[in-house]
């Protein structure tokens, strides 16, 4: 198995010292995942647009859950989905609605599980979720600029997801009693 390096402020590239400087900044400390992205300061800076970015778009911080959560799910990202439980739970999200997120279920707020079922096609189907997916999305009270936004969110995950299963990222201790094993079928 390969290893990398989680880097901090000290030892990192050159080029992350100020995006990890950021990082703590935001968060109050550095991340592992951040850490890790460290190694590749690009990709370091991608994924800290990307987070910036969608959270900054027309989709409510709990709604950006429900598609961060998703493509947790559907990427079986274990780091993730801790970090992002207890994201949820900080936002005081319906515990009900992290619970599915986290259990594969529906979701009980119907506008949010249009959501979910829409963010869940996109990964799935790699972005080719069809006119009648958009349609059924659109219906349940979401524009055109969400349409595009899951996409963004889904890219964000992308990033993260990836970077952690082939890293191997442990949990920080904020996720502590937020740890995760996609349930089998």
């Amino acid at each position: 198995m390969t290893t990398f390096t989680r880097y901090n402020e000290d030892n990192a590239p050159q080029t992350a010292k100020p995006l990890l400087a950021a990082t703590k900044k935001a968060f109050g400390f550095v991340p592992n995942l951040q850490g890790y992205m460290a190694e590749s300061p690009e990709l370091l800076a991608g994924y800290s647009a990307l987070w910036d970015l969608f959270g900054k778009s027309t989709l409510s911080a709990h709604e950006q859950q429900v598609v961060y959560l998703t493509n947790n799910f559907e990427n079986n990202c274990h780091y993730c989905m801790a970090g992002h439980t207890t994201l949820a739970q900080m936002q005081k999200m319906d515990p009900a609605v992290i619970d599915a997120l986290r259990d594969g279920f529906e979701l009980p707020d119907p506008r949010l599980e249009a959501l979910h079922q829409f963010a869940k096609a996109v990964v799935q189907e790699r972005g080719f979720v069809g006119d009648a997916a958009v349609e059924q999305f659109l219906a349940a009270g979401f524009t055109r600029q969400n349409v595009l936004e899951v996409i963004l969110g889904t890219a964000t995950k992308l990033l993260s997801n990836y970077t952690n299963h082939i890293v191997h990222t442990p949990l920080d201790d904020f996720m502590k009693g937020n740890e995760w094993t996609k349930p089998t079928a």
